[in-house]
């Protein structure tokens, strides 16, 4: 495996890269766990050179002390991304991908998504997702993208990025990844207790209640008896709420047709966690 850490001497090796050769990319803040190495094989399936970045983005973090918190587990990374057998590792300091700061870096158009869920709850944070991506595309410069389904608002903004900038890359979204007992897999999870670890799958159960006996109509009902399991459970809840696939708009009363998603956001003590299924599919 390559490790290239400047901007600079990434381009000059894509500009030795064999013509016809197809990459994919797969962007990480490390802490990598089995639901990052799927998206890697996936890639390594689909195209010829896999790419993975290592960088915790600053901009994407309103809250200071949860970017402090990040887990940093880079020789174990590195050892995980060789057994799976990565052509490239990105791993940029904070200066390759913003020479010129932090302080007037582009905003993007994201219309609505800029102020709901995770828009809402975390101010700047989109924003900050789609400057870090719109660094880590340029210089990459991967044929396809490979992002998982349980970040699906960032796979959402970035998809508007794409649009948004003419990228000419193609994203793929690629199924959640979970343990055992259903909880999605994050590198957030390590810094649960054990007390929280054991409380944490109920995030997903109450996801699969919404689903379950699904039919047209008002939805308040059930979203009000979610957000009340999550609390009795522990959970400070963020937003628990069923919006349209395509733009994540709430949807209060389901027409039965339109495809609708599940996206929750909850604390259990320190941890944020997020979580969505598909209702429709």
């Amino acid at each position: 495996m390559i490790i290239i850490r400047e901007a600079e001497r990434f381009r000059r090796f894509l500009g030795e890269k064999a013509t016809g050769t197809s990459f994919g990319f797969v962007p990480t803040m490390g802490a990598l766990h089995a639901g990052h190495l799927a998206l890697l094989h996936r890639s390594k399936r689909e195209t010829d050179k896999t790419i993975c970045s290592i960088f915790v983005n600053p901009t994407q973090f309103n809250d200071p002390a949860d970017f402090s918190k990040y887990p940093i587990t880079l020789e174990d990374d590195i050892r995980m991304l060789e057994m799976t057998g990565v052509d490239i590792l990105f791993l940029p300091d904070v200066h390759e991908i913003y020479p010129e700061g932090t302080a007037s870096l582009e905003t993007y158009d994201l219309g609505r998504m800029d102020q709901l869920l995770e828009g809402r709850q975390r101010p700047g944070h989109f924003q900050g997702v789609c400057q870090v991506v719109h660094r880590l595309l340029s210089v990459t410069r991967p044929d396809v993208l490979f992002m998982g389904r349980k970040d699906f608002q960032q796979c959402m903004v970035i998809r508007r990025l794409i649009h948004l900038k003419s990228i000419p890359v193609r994203l793929e979204i690629c199924d959640t990844v979970r343990e055992a007992d259903g909880l999605a897999m994050s590198s957030r999870n390590m810094r649960l207790s054990p007390d929280d670890r054991s409380t944490a799958p109920i995030l997903y159960d109450v996801l699969n209640r919404l689903k379950r006996g699904l039919d047209a109509g008002p939805l308040e009902s059930r979203l009000r008896a979610g957000r009340e399991a999550l609390a009795a459970a522990g959970f400070r809840v963020d937003y628990l709420e069923i919006c349209r696939t395509t733009d994540l708009e709430p949807v209060t009363e389901w027409d039965g047709h339109t495809p609708i998603t599940a996206l929750a956001a909850a604390f259990l003590g320190e941890v944020r966690l997020i979580d969505n299924i598909d209702l429709t599919a």
